[in-house]
């Protein structure tokens, strides 16, 4: 008996070519599409947001063309509450956080999975460029770094649990992504050549204070500009203008760069330093999800990164008794940040993440 896969269509080349692909492995697919918001309800037009009703109609028609079912599953209301709400409440914290992660951990990973359940299927087939591996030594499923290194996107997949693991197939693990492109092209797909999304899809202008403010119905709120130890540099328009180690934008004539260093939510305060003020060498996080291994019991050398694009770097990590982890890295990093994912890696394969929640902590008995 065949067994039955999702594959989770955004319109994209991606997604198209993985359902192409895992079409031709003999599977019998069906195409489905997560309708997560209406344009219309957070102010932008169509052709600015991937999640677009022109989306719809290119996944519908990649779908026909390969002679799949296609479906267009409403989970809008779990968008709201678990991704939008939360981007909202973060940066409203002083955190900035990566929504793209919780839209995979809640939605693509999770509401699809209760429907794959539903459904009788046995996969979940997306376009990410990873690789999912068994270790035949102890049944552990890894998650592994893409063959196309620019195309990478182990990141933000880092929170897949090991059931979630068993049931994913990512077909263009091992692929580049200008093949991606030529087979689209060669199977007359009419997203071929369509531009990648670079955007969070639901700010696709980049602004997110005006979005959090029509998103509230609340304004920010103004407050000062101030040094570490105290000095008024002038005023800001409202802590979720800016972010850790931002430059431009604030408004503030001073003899050297300024950068932000600190939002201080108690204060309503946001710290202006060096730029050498913006690095540290310890995070502490929690949300941990471990994948190549169950537990670390004992601190291990890996290859860490904080932001998506950043280059891995050499540090330490240790769980804590509480179960957050405690990374060290082997040189300070810039701009580490509160909400961003740190994501370790061993070689190629990603040992787990976790939400950072304290910088600059080099104790590793506080917080």
């Amino acid at each position: 008996m065949c067994k039955k896969a999702i594959i989770a269509m955004s319109g994209g080349v991606d997604s198209s070519v993985a359902a192409l692909l895992t079409k031709q492995k003999g599977y019998e697919c069906i195409g489905a599409t997560m309708k997560l918001f209406s344009n219309e309800d957070i102010n932008i037009s169509r052709e600015k947001s991937c999640c677009s009703l022109s989306d719809v109609e290119d996944a519908r028609s990649v779908s026909v063309r390969l002679d799949i079912p296609y479906y267009v599953f409403n989970f809008s209301d779990k968008f709201e509450e678990c991704v939008i709400n939360k981007f909202v409440s973060s940066y409203l914290s002083g955190a900035t956080p990566n929504p793209c992660i919780e839209c995979n951990k809640s939605l693509k990973f999770d509401k699809m999975f209760m429907r794959m359940n539903e459904l009788g299927f046995d996969l979940i087939v997306t376009g990410h460029y990873a690789i999912v591996q068994k270790d035949l030594s102890n049944g552990r499923y890894l998650l592994k770094k893409a063959a196309d290194k620019s195309k990478d996107q182990s990141y933000v997949l880092y929170m897949l649990t090991q059931e979630q693991l068993s049931h994913v197939y990512f077909p263009l693990g091992g692929l580049e992504k200008s093949t991606v492109r030529q087979i689209a092209e060669e199977n007359g797909f009419v997203n071929a050549q369509k531009k990648d999304s670079q955007d969070i899809c639901f700010v696709p202008d980049g602004d997110y204070a005006s979005f959090i403010e029509k998103h509230t119905g609340k304004m920010s709120k103004p407050g000062n500009f101030v040094s570490s130890d105290g000095h008024i540099f002038g005023r800001h328009k409202g802590i979720s203008h800016y972010t850790i180690g931002q430059r431009r934008g604030l408004g503030i004539s001073y003899a050297t760069p300024l950068y932000v260093t600190e939002i201080r939510t108690d204060t309503n305060e946001v710290v202006l330093g060096n730029e050498q003020d913006l690095y540290s060498d310890t995070l502490i996080a929690d949300e941990v999800n471990l994948i190549s291994v169950e537990k670390i019991d004992e601190p291990i050398k890996v290859k860490a990164k904080v932001r998506y694009r950043q280059v891995e770097q050499p540090a330490v990590a240790r769980q804590l008794a509480d179960g957050r982890l405690y990374v060290k890295f082997d040189k300070p990093q810039r701009a580490i940040t509160k909400g961003q994912a740190v994501v370790l890696y061993d070689g190629d394969t990603v040992v787990g993440g976790a939400t950072i929640v304290k910088v600059g902590c080099f104790d590793v008995n506080c917080g």
